[in-house]
């Protein structure tokens, strides 16, 4: 909300000498939060000039300037700039006369822009200053001929400050207006609230004009069946005003405001409404009478009905829309925009002013329906003061009548079906106990007071009646709320809270965060990632299958060509890496934890969201429920480029599975849980490089690298390793299987097992027999070799395995460590058909 400072003093005593950041910070002690101070930003001397003469002089460029001699002092007196009384001026524009009065910003002004004026020589002249549009002046943007004050209804003597005339010494000041005060959306509501910080005297323009009922013109408010119980429109006042003169022009002053306040100007009629919006918080609307047929009905719109807004755009309407319609269909879209049928215009003489209450969830269901948000729709969503509506009507009328010359008969109507505000009872003591401070009951009652509240002193506390423009306070803590606010915040400690015992992180985010932790601090990057994928992605990374997966597609994606929620995380790591590789970074190891969607087929339960205005019913909550995907915690990493680079003496090491690998076990170790890894498969990974992660003997996810092609087609070099893990079910699982087992004071034994078997076995297993048969001896055991080739028979492989033994009470033989592995041997040997390699 923009708030000239002029307009503000009208109605409230701002104190002397006040600057526009004093306002502000008054603004703020309120709960007003400061956004910005605009001014016209021009400086003189600018002043009223007289045209004297002019000499037309075509040029070679096919343009034609005027070459003007302009008074800009009274005969006999020296000009504001220090020049002559009469400065010789070249103008472009043809659309003034001599005689006329018009702006002239000497040399030595400076016009918005910044845009110094200066004498300079141009079309063969010395141009001496300038004469000036009402763009140039930050006055609109009218551009097309230059400011003619006769237009404005200005008169004033050769050599008057324009700039204090035309009211371009003023400054407003900008403020961010929560959605539940929208009474604060005017000067009426600013006025008020620099009154409760201040202590000024307090002017209420509603009190300013006399409004007067008239009747004869027929409305009709059809809205039997109200959306969510709630009738559209509550209050709906008319006035008609005819022989309004069409060429009368909009005062230089009321221009300014509405500059100042954000809002262009349009026409005197327009305008007028406007400035009473502004001003009253309260948005009025004109039709031109002539182009209306018969009376106006407020009802619902129906299907495929359609409105030319004034904005020339053509809408289809939906049948929660609220419309003003006359006899010949609609002609307004209730509290967002009038419709262009009705539009007045320039021969506009008898117009009808309507000033409405609107419900705001459907006017502003309509605003985000249409994308056409207005400031008449801004005002209403918020909450308009429905009493304000007749006193906002007679105001238009008497500005119509005071600047138009137009007259007011006794055609018009009144229309409310307001209920009363609901008494709240304030208990003695709750605020003190809310706000946490101690406030005297006169305190509390003097605060209530001033807001405007109706105050009723019985035994238990107050019974308190909300001002009619304050439809935010329901409840005795939104009264405790206003007391703190206008006593003062200021009044309230700051006192750091202390956490009761036992609070904190849940287990299960301690232990996300300490997985996090450990990748970040084994070197990998933390990213997040929008959650959205096509369904190839889906069906590429999201399942090691052959079949398409099931998917949640979105119905109103932010981007169409990324309409599903993804069901994994390694689309985003793979699309981060090409982006992170674009430019110029080319050695990464990226992780993300997030959330994937997976349904098990279908989506089931609802199709149909219930409206937003109250809790759905319990039956409909289930249904919703039961339309919820399965969303599972994953961990994913990727690493591409080389994990350790080039360095003197250390040749480099490019990243690839073992890198995936060793995040599983950080993992593993950070979590304490027991993950096992053996030979998997994924349509998207390297079939002869692929790890299928196990915990507790299921699989949870997986390890690999990218196949080539799927790399090539993401932009991504060929070797690519990935991995992505259910971390839910490890979260589940750890700490659960920890088993410290005390340091042994005894050596170790170490030996080597090389064992031929069948190709197709996976190493894995070989290692698990190994290991069940070796016994409790066995420390330690890892696969240190793969051979295939020559000495072997054809279709077979070579497994050598790097094994410790030791016991935890002497000093083991050698005898018998070479017992323990041989007994490993015997066990791969009955189980797989393993033999000892010779």
């Amino acid at each position: 909300m923009r708030i000239p400072l002029s307009w503000l003093a009208e109605y409230v005593d701002v104190i002397p000498g006040s600057t526009p950041e004093d306002v502000h910070a008054a603004l703020v002690k309120v709960g007003l939060e400061e956004e910005d101070i605009h001014r016209f930003d021009i400086s003189g001397p600018v002043v009223v000039g007289e045209v004297l003469e002019f000499v037309e002089e075509p040029q070679s460029n096919g343009k034609t300037i005027r070459w003007c001699q302009v008074r800009v002092a009274p005969e006999g007196e020296q000009a504001a700039d220090g020049g002559e009384a009469v400065h010789g001026i070249v103008c472009g524009a043809r659309n003034f006369f001599v005689g006329d009065k018009v702006v002239v910003t000497l040399p030595g002004s400076v016009l918005p822009g910044p845009f110094p004026i200066a004498a300079r020589k141009t079309y063969g002249h010395v141009s001496d200053g300038m004469i000036a549009s009402a763009r140039e002046l930050g006055l609109g943007d009218e551009h097309s001929g230059i400011l003619r004050l006769v237009e404005l209804g200005i008169d004033a003597p050769v050599g008057t400050d324009a700039i204090a005339l035309l009211g371009l010494d003023d400054t407003s000041v900008e403020v961010n207006v929560t959605p539940d005060r929208g009474y604060a959306l005017s000067i009426r509501g600013i006025a008020r609230e620099y009154s409760h910080s201040t202590g000024a005297a307090f002017r209420d323009p509603a009190h300013a004009v006399e409004p007067v009922d008239a009747d004869g013109f027929r409305v009709t408010i059809d809205d039997e069946a109200p959306i969510r119980g709630r009738v559209g429109a509550s209050v709906f006042v008319t006035r008609v005003v005819r022989g309004i003169d069409p060429s009368a022009p909009t005062p230089a002053w009321m221009i300014a405001r509405l500059v100042l306040a954000g809002i262009r100007s349009v026409s005197l009629i327009v305008d007028i409404t406007n400035y009473v919006m502004v001003e009253l918080g309260q948005p009025t609307h004109a039709y031109d009478l002539a182009k209306l047929t018969g009376g106006i009905t407020v009802r619902r719109a129906k299907p495929g009905e359609r409105i030319e807004t004034l904005d020339g755009q053509t809408r289809k309407l939906d049948p929660e829309d609220l419309l003003i319609t006359d006899d010949s269909g609609p002609i307004g879209l209730a509290g967002v925009m009038g419709g262009a049928n009705t539009e007045v215009s320039d021969a506009t003489t008898d117009v009808l002013v309507e000033a409405a209450n609107f419900d705001p969830v459907t006017v502003a269901r309509s605003a985000r329906r249409h994308k056409l948000p207005s400031e008449a729709s801004r005002r209403f969503e918020r909450g308009v003061d429905p009493d304000v509506a007749r006193v906002a009507a007679a105001r238009v009328v008497q500005l119509l009548e005071q600047l138009g010359g137009g007259q007011a008969d006794g055609l018009g109507s009144t229309k409310r079906t307001v209920e009363l505000r609901e008494p709240i009872m304030l208990r003695h003591g709750f605020v003190s106990a809310l706000v946490g401070v101690e406030f005297t009951d006169e305190e509390v009652r003097t605060a209530l007071a001033e807001i405007g509240g109706a105050i009723e002193q019985t035994e238990g506390g107050l019974i308190v009646t909300p001002p009619s423009w304050r439809p935010d306070l329901n409840d005795e803590a939104d009264l405790a709320e206003e007391v703190a606010r206008i006593v003062g915040y200021d009044r309230i400690p700051s006192v750091l809270p202390v956490a009761p015992p036992g609070r904190g992180l849940t287990r299960g985010q301690h232990l996300r965060r300490q997985a996090a932790t450990a990748l970040a601090g084994s070197g990998l990057t933390e990213v997040l990632v929008y959650p959205f994928v096509t369904q190839a992605q889906n069906d590429l990374y999201g399942t090691a299958g052959d079949e398409p997966v099931p998917s949640v597609r979105l119905a109103n994606a932010l981007d169409a060509s990324v309409p599903f929620m993804r069901a994994s995380l390694l689309p985003g790591l793979v699309e981060t890496a090409r982006r992170n590789l674009s430019r110029g970074l080319t050695d990464l190891a990226l992780f993300e934890i997030g959330l994937v969607f997976r349904p098990d087929g279908p989506v089931r339960g609802t199709a149909e969201l219930p409206l937003g205005a109250a809790l759905p019913e319990p039956s409909v909550l289930e249904q919703l429920e039961e339309g919820i995907p399965a969303q599972p915690r994953m961990v994913a990493a990727l690493f591409t480029g080389e994990s350790t680079p080039k360095q003197p003496g250390l040749a480099p090491v490019a990243a690839g599975i073992a890198d995936a690998l060793a995040a599983v076990r950080t993992l593993q170790t950070a979590l304490g849980v027991p993950l096992a890894v053996r030979q998997g498969s994924h349509k998207a990974l390297h079939p002869g490089r692929t790890a299928e992660v196990l915990l507790d003997g299921e699989p949870i996810g997986c390890a690999g690298e990218l196949l080539p092609q799927v790399a090539e087609d993401a932009d991504l070099p060929r070797v690519v390793a990935v991995l992505e893990l259910n971390l839910d079910r490890m979260l589940a699982a750890a700490g659960r299987n920890i088993e410290v087992t005390p340091i042994s004071t005894f050596p170790a034994a170490t030996q080597d097992l090389s064992l031929v078997v069948d190709a197709a076995v996976p190493a894995a297993d070989v290692l698990a027999a190994v290991i069940d048969g070796a016994g409790e001896l066995l420390e330690s055991a890892h696969v240190v070799d793969d051979y295939r080739g020559r000495g072997l028979p054809e279709g077979t492989k070579s497994l050598t395995f790097a094994l410790r033994f030791r016991a935890s009470d002497r000093t083991l033989t050698a005898a018998e460590a070479s017992e323990a592995k041989l007994a490993g041997a015997r066990a791969a040997g009955e189980r797989f058909g393993a033999s000892v390699r010779e």
